[in-house]
């Protein structure tokens, strides 16, 4: 038997499930009119990508050494196998803890996650900045930001399990302050290095958050109610 402090306590679905819903189509809305408007290519935002990645540029180039602290951040501390690898971990502790539907449930998450945005890059196809002296690259296309959408949903998951297992107020500030930190700095550091556009990462920071909250709200619609009686 599973300990008290691992033992799942199933969601109560009334007052959890509406909000997250409302989240995850409101965020989810705004992250396909941005989509809409990167495809199109409308002026007013193309312009604002590129003044921003022309500032940073410049800045980049003239700073080597916060390049080095940057290119460590995005391609280690914040690359998406980091990421994965985290909620990999989460996976294997509520498997072993007998926590089998959520396990499951989180892992077809960031799955699911992974391939809706390969296939957004494929479906946009938008071409990453070029520079005639970049400062890192990438390959694939640039929308939405991989790295970005990946440790919004990672953090995001992680966040939903420690909500759900009823952490203390000291852990939840913790982990809510090392989310943000990880979501607004991979962002900027994709920036500043050139490899993505601003509405890259923004479009990719609210499709993962779309992601996360619709999962919840599944999770507490369909399957937790099921959860308390049977581990599978």
């Amino acid at each position: 038997m599973s300990s008290p402090l691992f033992r799942f306590r199933s969601p109560d679905r009334s007052p959890r499930t509406a909000p997250a819903l409302w989240t995850g189509t409101a965020v989810g809305a705004a992250a396909l009119v941005l989509l809409v408007l990167v495809a199109a290519r409308w002026s007013p935002l193309m312009s604002l990508d590129r003044t921003v990645a022309d500032a940073l540029h410049r800045h980049a180039v003239a700073d080597p050494g916060l390049v080095q602290v940057n290119r460590v951040l995005t391609d280690w501390v914040w690359d998406p196998w980091t990421m994965r690898a985290l909620i990999a971990a989460a996976v294997v502790a509520l498997w072993w803890r007998g926590a089998r539907r959520i396990a499951l449930w989180v892992a077809a998450t960031s799955l699911l996650a992974t391939l809706l945005q390969q296939g957004l890059k494929a479906a946009v196809d938008r071409e990453r900045p070029q520079w005639s002296d970049p400062v890192d690259s990438a390959n694939f296309a640039a929308f939405p930001s991989g790295h970005a959408m990946t440790t919004v949903v990672s953090c995001g998951l992680l966040l939903w399990l420690l909500r759900l297992y009823g952490a203390g107020r000291g852990l939840w500030g913790a982990a809510l302050a090392v989310a943000v930190v990880s979501a607004v700095g991979v962002a900027a550091t994709r920036v500043y290095l050139g490899v993505h556009w601003l509405t890259d990462v923004v479009g990719g920071a609210l499709l993962g958050v779309a992601v996360v909250a619709l999962s919840a709200a599944g999770y507490a619609r369909y399957a937790a109610p099921r959860e308390g009686s049977h581990p599978w």
